[in-house]
Order: structure tokens, then C-alpha cells, then sequence
């Protein structure tokens, strides 16, 4: 079925929803990791971050195959309103951004310094969340602007 069809837009939304529900999740899970209190074993708890972190890299990952891949939200997305191509060029800029982020902070998280420094393993994860969360607002703007339908920020 094809993306630019109206069935295989819904089909198209349907698995945008879904992998945007898992991002969600998965962003939850780092909020609290990263909230967590640290009592007396940093190992412990950067372990505890790196979980759902090495969780929430793979879910984006699959939120950006999903959007811009070969058959993906972005190709259809132009084709239905071209006039958005400038948005769609700025979200998928900040996937790059983003995946950066993600490979710091994995990298960073994997290191002895990651327990030894919680406030700079804090103020990573933080700012990632806080981008993540921003690219998720944006890119719900987006599908309404396009196809005047709503996402969810919850679903």
C-alpha cells in the first residue's frame, strides 16, 4: 500500500504513533533514572541510567527510520504539502543533532567519570531530554500542519 494513498497514510500515522509512544516511554524511563537518587554507589546508579538510555538511542533510532526512510513520514509528508519542505529539512537536521546527544552521553555514561560526576551526567541527560521533548512538539506540529491530524503528545 502506498504511504501517499489515504489508506497508507493511515497506516503511515498508525506506525508514527506507535514508535511515538515508545520514544515517550523510553524518555520517561531516563527522566526517572536520571532523577533517581545516587545513594552511595554511583556505579549502581549510572548503570541504572545507561538502561534506558541505551533503550531510548535504539527507539530513536527507529523514529528516524521511520520518518525519513525510503518509504518513511518525510517523503510523504512532501509530497502531500511541499510548502514544509523547510521544516522537514530542520527536523531531520535534528536527528543528526540528537543522535549526537545520545552518543555522547552513551559514551560519556560508559566511562568511570559518569559515577564519579552525577551533576555532568545529570546536565547531559537533561539537556537531551529537554531537545527530545522540543523535536517531539515540533514534528506533532508538523503532521497537524500537513494532514490536520493530531499525534498525540500521549499516544
Amino acid at each position: 500500500m502506498e504511504p501517499d494513498s489515504p489508506a497508507g497514510q493511515q497506516v503511515l500515522l498508525k506506525s508514527v504513533r506507535r514508535r511515538r509512544a515508545e520514544l515517550r516511554d523510553s524518555i520517561s524511563a531516563l527522566e526517572h533514572a536520571l532523577a533517581a537518587p545516587a545513594t552511595g554507589e554511583p556505579e549502581v546508579w549510572t548503570g541504572r541510567v545507561r538502561t534506558p538510555l541505551t533503550q531510548l538511542a535504539a527507539d530513536f533510532r527507529e523514529h528516524v527510520e521511520i520518518t525519513e526512510g525510503p518509504e518513511g513520514l518525510y517523503r510523504d509528508l512532501l509530497e502531500t504539502a511541499p510548502r514544509l519542505s523547510g521544516e522537514v529539512a530542520r527536523l531531520a537536521e535534528e536527528h543528526v543533532e540528537i543522535e549526537q546527544m545520545l552518543d555522547d552521553l552513551l559514551t560519556f555514561a560508559a566511562t568511570p567519570e559518569a559515577g564519579e560526576d552525577l551533576e555532568r551526567t545529570r546536565d547531559l541527560g537533561t539537556r537531551l531530554l529537554g531537545r527530545l521533548v522540543r523535536h517531539r512538539q515540533r514534528g506533532s506540529d508538523l503532521v497537524y500542519e500537513a494532514y490536520e491530524v493530531d499525534i498525540g503528545g500521549d499516544t
